[in-house]
């Protein structure tokens, strides 16, 4: 199952346009009334040497990319019997949420993609538009054949027991740990010098400063100030609220007012608008502590982890009445973004997490340490180091969730296999001589 998820999943991240067209074409595969063409075999092999810069082997890969693109076609025929409707907005949603996320990795300027590929936005999401309704058709398929699958303690063990020890995976050293974060006030005179500092701005620039020299030379945000604080395309849901709200009803070159984020204050251009998206500048202004209410907060924060050792307060009861975070109401306990787990490994953390934590034993509390918030604030945080686990080979005392995981993945995906083997029985599957050779002809029985 996580196969065949992976391989489309990574087919559509490289937008399917490092193809470049086929000159000689033609049916490669029969799938019920399906068909598999030449082109999207070698496009899809393209794809995967693009993305994985592998050239060798390209017989097994092509031979691999097939037997995919076959289970994809039973799995599609499958929801035609099952009336399964995925709907062209369900569609549309999902090509905006990884468009989004795809600008997310490259700073939000949809521009970079455009000009890299040489298309249009919407050219390119119609070409993602055909492979993500295949690929959520799939996910709807094995959902219904996997969702009421569970698994047994027994069958956890016995799944573990079969794995040969030399082929038991290493265990990173883990971490879970929380904190106490005291976030410095902010003092009013100091907020009305940032606004007062951007309605300047604002009115250079009505007087004919470029914007976009303004925001390089004063804007803190990191990931815009080097392009003139230019943003990139976006539609309604990706940014703040506030800012996409005075943002939608700006005018072709208009210049808001001061706006107020958590990030802290801006003043936004309008650059261009196409259709439902937008293209804006900014120039951003957080405001920050003084020095005198920094040095308060770390004196508050020697405080309290002196207060929780000599009392031997509860660190999550401490937490909640001190913390100045979000996730004082969970504890303290801080979450891996990645895993969604409470544990850590190194590459999950920052440096200076890590530079902290490392030099802790379990129980014990870091003193004051600098600290910047999801929202770009200065703040400080004392850290307390719940456990440490040293790497090592993969058990049930202390890895059982993460086997769990596992055993329950691969009853899933021989749930699905022996689905695959009952369907390729009863579906008419015809393949071309040039790929008879393919492993995958054998253990399906296919004439």
């Amino acid at each position: 199952m996580k196969r065949l998820t992976l391989f489309i999943i990574l087919t559509i991240s490289t937008l399917i346009i490092f193809a470049q067209p086929i000159s000689v074409d033609k049916i490669v595969t029969i799938v019920g009334k399906e068909i598999i063409m030449k082109s999207d075999i070698e496009k899809s092999y393209s794809d995967y040497v693009s993305q994985y810069y592998i050239v060798d082997n390209e017989d097994e890969i092509k031979c691999n990319i097939l037997e995919q693109k076959i289970i994809a076609k039973l799995m599609v025929h499958q929801a035609l019997l099952d009336s399964v409707i995925i709907t062209d907005q369900q569609v549309e949603d999902q090509l905006n949420a990884r468009i989004s996320y795809l600008l997310q990795q490259i700073g939000g300027d949809v521009r970079i993609i455009e000009e890299y590929y040489k298309k249009s936005i919407e050219q390119i999401k119609k070409d993602m538009r055909v492979l993500m309704r295949e690929q959520m058709i799939i996910d709807e398929i094995e959902r219904s054949l996997t969702e009421n699958i569970t698994i047994t303690p027994t069958e956890v063990k016995n799944f573990f027991d079969k794995i040969p020890y030399d082929s038991l995976p290493t265990v990173e050293a883990t971490y879970e740990f929380g904190h106490i974060v005291k976030i410095p006030p902010i003092s009013e005179e100091e907020i009305a010098e940032i606004k007062e500092r951007l309605l300047t701005f604002r009115e250079r620039i009505l007087r004919g400063e470029k914007f976009s020299m303004l925001a390089r030379l004063y804007s803190d945000d990191p990931g815009s100030a080097s392009k003139g604080g230019e943003l990139g395309f976006f539609e309604r849901g990706t940014l703040y609220p506030e800012f996409e709200a005075a943002a939608f009803k700006l005018k072709s070159g208009e210049i808001s007012n001061v706006v107020q984020t958590k990030a802290g204050y801006h003043i936004i251009q309008m650059i261009e608008r196409k259709g439902d998206r937008i293209n804006v500048a900014h120039i951003l202004l957080q405001p920050k502590p003084s020095p005198d209410q920094q040095v308060a907060s770390i004196n508050y924060l020697d405080s309290i982890r002196s207060l929780i050792i000599t009392q031997k307060l509860d660190f999550s009861d401490a937490a909640f009445k001190y913390s100045d975070d979000m996730n004082k109401n969970s504890g303290g306990w801080v979450v891996n973004p990645y895993s969604g787990s409470m544990k850590f490994e190194k590459n999950a953390m920052d440096e200076s997490t890590f530079a902290t934590i490392n030099k802790l034993i379990p129980g014990e509390y870091s003193s004051p340490i600098p600290y910047v918030t999801v929202d770009g604030n200065i703040a400080y945080r004392i850290i307390y180091l719940k456990s440490k686990t040293a790497a090592h080979k993969a058990n049930l005392t202390e890895d059982y969730d993460a086997i769990k995981s596992a055993a329950l993945e691969d009853k899933k995906r021989k749930t699905i296999d022996k689905w695959l083997k009952n369907k390729v029985k009863t579906t008419n599957i015809k393949i071309d001589e040039t790929y008879k050779f393919c492993p995958f002809i054998e253990k399906w029985n296919i004439p």
